[in-house]
């Protein structure tokens, strides 16, 4: 059996992880893969019930999992609770907790959706990358001082560094990755200015030795950031740092249209985690017209990285597709002389064209 442990969340959190659990339970009378499903809480839903975001017995039940659904946390409702105490601390807690080291961020652009992208139909079509950003290092994680005089004058400062284990551990994901994929990986540092990149820069031209089948080339994070705009076509794997990977993956994202469509995956030393990267949109829970496919594409990242089951997951992705090529649009999506479907709808086509 492989044990999944499912976390709605908050806001639209239960609906789309309830979609996401359907379609993985149709995929394992498909595939005979041997699913199991634990349900836990964490977020504002969590404290509500237990007066803490992240309870001991959830991240437990994940650190015993074969990997972990996540829905989406936070709200309005919960602004005004001790900082500490805030939803947002549950999924840090779980990051922490599982050693979840590097977030993976496909962005595919449908081409049956390719009118809702920013840029021109011809600069998208066909644009298939993921961005493998390093998740618990650099500034975000350095030492901090948010206030000191020095020479006379306040001054705030961040303090980013990298060691060679931290730099090799995420560069040999995305060689990995990408041995899978277009087999091209871009490596993204700012190594004309900052030290921290210039290492960053040798460690992954070490790390590529062992890879020859795999092309790597670097980029600065500026020119990166440009290229994303210009000709997003040209990448397959980006790998990068915490700081610039968070910055440009949201760019990057915007690319395909729709942050509803957009899946993730955070891999751990312990068990990984998936989720979409919307949020939990409590002004639309309940009503039954949120989009599901982000957490459905999820799923089958799941399938792919935590349980090794490629055909399950281009299972969930193909039909996926199939129901964007049939004219189905959550009302997200949803222009005229489409068919307008909202979540249970777009659940159960994406079940039946898995067959």
């Amino acid at each position: 059996m492989k044990k999944i442990v499912v976390i709605p969340g908050d806001g639209i959190g239960r609906e789309v992880t309830e979609s996401a659990v359907k379609v993985l339970k149709k995929i394992d009378e498909k595939f005979k893969i041997g699913l199991e499903f634990e349900f836990k809480d964490a977020g504002g839903t969590a404290y509500d019930k237990f007066g803490e975001p992240l309870p001991e017995d959830t991240l437990t039940a994940c650190k015993n999992a074969d990997a972990v659904l996540f829905g989406a946390v936070g709200g309005k409702k919960w602004d005004n609770i001790e900082v500490n105490l805030r939803p947002e601390k549950a999924l840090f807690g779980l990051r922490k907790g599982l050693g979840l080291f590097a977030n993976l961020r496909p962005v595919k652009v449908y081409e049956s959706l390719i009118d809702g992208s920013p840029l021109k139909p011809e600069l998208v079509k066909g644009a298939d990358l993921l961005i493998v950003r390093e998740l618990v290092g650099g500034i975000y994680f350095g030492d901090r001082c948010e206030s000191e005089i020095h020479n006379g004058v306040e001054r705030a400062w961040d303090l980013e560094n990298y060691s060679v284990p931290e730099v090799e551990r995420i560069t040999k994901l995305a060689f990995e990755t990408a041995k899978i994929r277009a087999g091209k990986v871009t490596s993204v540092d700012k190594a004309n200015v900052l030290s921290t990149s210039r290492l960053w820069r040798r460690v992954t031209g070490e790390v590529a030795k062992n890879y020859p089948e795999v092309e790597l080339n670097h980029l600065y994070v500026d020119n990166c950031a440009m290229q994303l705009a210009l000709n997003p076509k040209q990448f397959d794997v980006i790998v990068t740092g915490n700081l610039f990977g968070d910055i440009l993956s949201d760019e990057a994202a915007v690319i395909a249209g729709s942050i509803g469509m957009m899946p993730s995956a955070s891999i751990g030393e312990l068990t990984s985690l998936f989720e979409p990267i919307h949020g939990s949109a409590p002004d639309i829970a309940g009503q039954g017209i949120a989009n599901p496919m982000g957490t459905i594409l999820s799923a089958a990242m799941l399938l792919r990285y935590s349980l090794k089951e490629e055909d399950a997951a281009k299972t969930i992705e193909s039909a996926v597709e199939k129901l964007l090529d049939e004219g189905y649009r959550t009302p997200d999506l949803y222009s005229d002389g489409f068919k307008k479907v909202g979540t249970d709808e777009t659940t159960e086509i994406i079940c039946r064209y898995i067959g």
